[in-house]
């Protein structure tokens, strides 16, 4: 059976918990939070990044790539078009939720999320990114009602864990939710996908998570 390892506040983590639980693929979940030096972590994700995904020919990093894996290997209830363009553009989407917008924003994680400070030459670096990557992606997206039409896919998995960190971090360090100052409605959007059983399952979690972290973060 298929391992998930990692923890379920991470939203790449989530994504890809988030495309088992709707593929109905069975798999078990192990604890591992990032930076390990253990060996058998290592030799699974070498830069101790989570998650990873342990399967019978042995272990994936990078959310993307096990994503990819997962809609290989088991074709049922798919979640990316059959048609090669469609499919393209659905990971396009992917890409640009990531890339563009998430990974940009983590630069303010520290003090949107953990108590830190973020220096004034990251907030500018991380404002005028996504003052081009937002629209960018505005002019991709579709909510149609999901992120590339009316179909969901891999790109609300994305884009469901990761949108309202984006909207979150740059209105609590930036002092504006740039994604709502650019028009996406992100708020329904996430409304939308948090009724579905595997998205509701996922922010069960994530809040347990979330609750344990802190609890241990206190002693």
């Amino acid at each position: 059976m298929l391992t998930l390892c990692g923890f379920s506040v991470s939203n790449y983590y989530n994504k890809v918990k988030l495309v088992l639980l709707e593929k109905s693929i069975p798999f078990n979940e192990e604890l591992v939070m990032t930076g390990s030096s253990d060996e058998s972590v290592l030799s699974s994700t070498p830069l101790a990044k989570v998650p990873f995904l342990r399967t019978e020919q042995g272990a994936l990093c990078e959310s993307q790539v096990m994503v990819d894996y997962l809609e290989a290997a088991y074709p049922a209830h798919p979640l990316v078009p059959a048609d090669p363009f469609a499919a393209a553009k659905v990971r396009e989407l992917c890409t640009f939720i990531e890339l563009h917008l998430e990974l940009v924003a983590r630069e303010l994680y520290k003090q949107a999320f953990f108590g830190g400070t973020v220096d004034d030459a990251a907030k500018d670096r991380a404002r005028k990114l996504l003052a081009k990557g937002i629209p960018a992606f505005k002019r991709l997206a579709k909510f149609g009602p999901y992120v590339a039409g009316d179909t969901f896919s891999v790109a609300d998995c994305a884009g469901f864990v990761s949108l309202p960190l984006v909207a979150m971090a740059t209105k609590s360090v930036l002092g504006e939710d740039m994604l709502a100052a650019a028009g996406i409605d992100w708020k329904a959007y996430v409304a939308l996908i948090g009724q579905r059983p595997a998205a509701q399952k996922v922010a069960a979690d994530r809040k347990a998570d979330s609750e344990r972290m802190a609890a241990a973060a206190k002693k």
